[in-house]
Formats: C-alpha cells, sequence, structure tokens
C-alpha cells in the first residue's frame, strides 16, 4: 500500500470556456466538481494505475465532505483529520480560444497545533502496513515545518521509500532526514538553492547540492520540457511524449504517482520516470487534474525516451 499524505486538499472546479473574454459575462461551455490537491491528485492516479493507496490529510466543510465522498467512489481508502476550517475551492478556467489555462487558488485556513499531533500519529499508526509515504504540497498557515522531516525520519527507521513533493521550509526541513526521494520542478529547485538554473550544468549541479544536504534520489520536472533524474549512481534525461495539451494542472502529480508505483514494483529510477512521463502527459489531456486512464498511460509509454547520461 502507497499512503498520501497532504494537508491541503481542495475541491476543484473546472470550467471551459469557448473564448474568455477578460471584464466581461462569461459562460462556460462545461463545468466540472471534484477532488483535488497534490496528495489528492496523487492518490487518483495510484488508483487508475492499479496501486493499493490509502490518503490521509485535513478536511473540514461541506467541501471536505465532498472531497471524501469523490475518493471514496473511486475505491480509495481514505483516513483523514477533520478540522474546523472549510476545505479550500480552486477554479481551473480552460480558454479553448487561447488554448491557456488559468488557476485560481485559494489559500488554505491555519489548523489548531492539535489537529497536526493527531495527524502525525494517525500516519504513525499506518506507515508499518505501507510500501512507501508520499508527502505532497504545501503545510497550512502557520503548521510546524518539521511536519514532513518528522514523517520521513519515521519512514526511513521502518525501511518505507519516503518522498517529498515540497517547496521551501518543509522541503529544507525534509531534506535533514534524507527522504528516499525529492521532486522538485525547476522553480522549486532554483528556489531551494537559491540560484538561477539556466543551463543543464547548472540544473545538474543544483541537483547534487540537494542529494549532498540529503536527498536520495531526485527528480526535476520542467512541465512538456527535459525531466532529469540522479540517484547515487546514475543521471537521466526524460524527454516526455508531445501531446497537445487540455489542462496541464495536476501532471506533476500525476508524474509522481507513477514514478512511486514504479519504484515499489522495483523499476530502476530510469525507467520509473518512464512510467511517470507518461502519466503526466496522460493527465494533461483531461480536464480535470488526477482523472486519467490506465490505457492511455500504456499508450504515451512509448513515445518517452530515457538516455542515461555518461
Amino acid at each position: 500500500m502507497i499512503l498520501c499524505i497532504g494537508p491541503t486538499p481542495a475541491a476543484q472546479r473546472v470550467m471551459t470556456f469557448k473564448a474568455l473574454k477578460p471584464d466581461a459575462v462569461n459562460r462556460a461551455a462545461s463545468t466540472l466538481d471534484g477532488a483535488a490537491g497534490k496528495s489528492v491528485n496523487v492518490a487518483k492516479v495510484l488508483a487508475a494505475l492499479g496501486a493499493e493507496v490509502l490518503a490521509t490529510g485535513f478536511v473540514g466543510g461541506d467541501r471536505g465532505r465532498e472531497i471524501l465522498r469523490d475518493m471514496t467512489s473511486r475505491g480509495i481508502e481514505t483516513k483523514f483529520v477533520e478540522v474546523p476550517a472549510p476545505t479550500r475551492q480552486c477554479i481551473s478556467v480552460i480558454d479553448e480560444a487561447t488554448h491557456t489555462v488559468t488557476e485560481l487558488v485559494e489559500e488554505s485556513w491555519p489548523v489548531p497545533p492539535e489537529n497536526y499531533d493527531a495527524l502525525v500519529e494517525l500516519v504513525c499508526g499506518l506507515l508499518p502496513e505501507c510500501e512507501a509515504v508520499v508527502m505532497s504540497g504545501s503545510l497550512t498557515p502557520g503548521a510546524p515545518v518539521e511536519f514532513y522531516r518528522n514523517i520521513t525520519n519515521r519512514a526511513n527507521e521502518l525501511g518505507k521509500l519516503s518522498v517529498v513533493d515540497a517547496q521551501g521550509t518543509p522541503l529544507l526541513e525534509a531534506l535533514k532526514a534524507s527522504p528516499g526521494l525529492v521532486k522538485p520542478n525547476r522553480s522549486e529547485l532554483a528556489a531551494t538553492v537559491n540560484k538561477p538554473l539556466e543551463t543543464e550544468m547548472s540544473l545538474v549541479e543544483a541537483m547534487r547540492e540537494v542529494r549532498k544536504r540529503g536527498a536520495q534520489r531526485v527528480v526535476v520536472t520542467a512541465g512538456g520540457a527535459l525531466t532529469f533524474a540522479m540517484d547515487q549512481h546514475s543521471l537521466w534525461r526524460i524527454q516526455p511524449a508531445q501531446i497537445e495539451p487540455v489542462n496541464p494542472i495536476g501532471s506533476g502529480d500525476a508524474f509522481t504517482a507513477a514514478l512511486v508505483w514504479r519504484l515499489t514494483q522495483a523499476d530502476s529510477l530510469g525507467e520509473a520516470c518512464r512510467w511517470a512521463a507518461a502519466a503526466g502527459a496522460a493527465n494533461a489531456l483531461s480536464p480535470m487534474p488526477g482523472d486519467l486512464e490506465k490505457a492511455q498511460v500504456l499508450q504515451l509509454l512509448e513515445k518517452v525516451r530515457v538516455e542515461q547520461v555518461k
């Protein structure tokens, strides 16, 4: 079983417009509602790929209950901590005329410290039964910055694969615990090392720096551009399949999901990234983040190019 942890899920609304006109009344051609947020997207994709998954985090209010209903309908086991603050909502606006996607993000509300204590206790009880734990997304305002670090420490003690997909202080703190894998995108990596990453050489050097800080493996995504992956032995360059995206939101989460799934199947990091890149592309073909079909991933798999860099 793969455990997905994220303190900031979201009720997601996706509105599609034939042609969006600013400062005018716009009528949507279609509207979709569902569960999302980074960790929820990871769990949805893992379930679609056929992995056994359990999702946890915080939910509150009617939106939180809708998220739980959506995930349960997908066969995803959930064990969330209910909090006083309502779960946030995010809105994706797709403009078909310009092929653009605008994301409107509601920030999460603070969560009382005792709720974080309850979540840590819950996670520690679940970890012994898991193969891997994925920690995704931002923390709530005022959260303990060592939250991901503490979970990583416990996962490592139990010999479980620990994966962190975060940025800023939570990521820097998690690196102190030597996570099994971190997956920033290029801008997040640049912020982590506090350097511009304008060349492939500077990118690789930044990945080495993150490994020196504690990460056992580093994977850096860049949307539809090249992905780079590094472990203690090798460096890979991954060229994703070329597609016409509908909505790229959540593709990084789909990448993380397939990556972790294949690593638990004993794939090499490079081969796991092949599956991950295919899942990321498949996600972008759907308007709702995390909604993909395994058949799409299989179709795209052969279009991904993986090269081991000497």
